[in-house]
């Protein structure tokens, strides 16, 4: 276990695959640790070199008092790429780890090679609805609304057919420490990242969900219009988290799109 110092708080860090292989840096959703990438980072360790991170309150992390915000976010997937000393890297981020690969790659442009945006949109709900989700939170704690996430998460058909592996997740998310996840929360209700995304120079790849419940397949569409040359793709028949409902369909895309640069 690697822990590392940023932002004054411990983060939990990991690098699997060669160091002289391209970099990897992925960035996990709300509610998740960076176990969510196991099934990708079996296949991929070989040709990346894959960096990954606990946020704030989420895994090995320590907690940060909120609230925080995607800058801060992207300091810390920075600073992981720093541990590791990675000049830059291909970045993936899925959901609030879309919108920190976002920050990220307009803050520290020459830090991006390629960037992938899976089920995430510049701008994710409205106030309204992260309001409601925050007084839920504080009144009864992540396991009030943990059913809720799930089924926003994965698609019906892959909840009925995967019942322990659903308790598995629904377990990783309520063991997320309230007020980190509170902190992000925070964050994803003040961000919209709109001109962000007008501004990014990487070549871009945007991945939704057709029965994504969390960033509907519309809304990532819209994001993906405002990024210049970005290119979109929806995987039918899955929810929000697409690497772990459909890892070989995703692990296809990645591959297609990442080739050019292991040439």
């Amino acid at each position: 276990m690697v822990m590392i110092r940023s932002g004054g708080l411990g983060l939990h860090v990991r690098a699997d695959g060669p160091e002289q292989a391209p970099a990897l840096l992925l960035l996990n959703s709300l509610g998740t640790d960076l176990h969510m990438w196991d099934g990708l980072v079996a296949s991929l360790a070989g040709e990346f070199r894959i960096i990954r991170f606990d946020k704030p309150g989420h895994g090995r992390s320590e907690t940060a008092p909120r609230p925080y915000d995607m800058a801060g976010l992207a300091a810390h997937a920075l600073a992981a790429l720093d541990r590791f000393g990675v000049a830059s890297a291909h970045v993936l981020g899925l959901s609030i780890g879309g919108q920190i690969a976002m920050a990220l790659a307009a803050a520290q442009p020459g830090r991006v090679n390629r960037l992938v945006l899976s089920n995430t949109a510049a701008r994710i709900g409205s106030g309204a609805i992260w309001a409601d989700r925050i007084g839920a939170l504080e009144r009864g704690g992540i396991d009030a609304i943990a059913d809720a996430v799930m089924a926003r998460w994965f698609s019906r058909r892959w909840r009925l057919a995967n019942p322990r592996a659903l308790a598995g997740w629904r377990n990783m998310l309520c063991q997320s420490d309230l007020t980190g996840y509170l902190g992000c929360c925070d964050a994803l209700a003040a961000a919209d990242l709109s001109e962000t995304c007008r501004q990014l120079c990487q070549r871009t790849l945007v991945i939704a969900g057709g029965e994504d419940g969390a960033t509907p397949p519309e809304a990532v569409r819209a994001t993906a219009s405002l990024i210049s040359g970005a290119e979109f793709v929806v995987i039918d028949g899955v929810g929000h988290l697409p690497c772990i409902e459909d890892p070989a369909r995703y692990l296809v895309l990645l591959r297609d799109f990442l080739a050019t640069d292991r040439a």
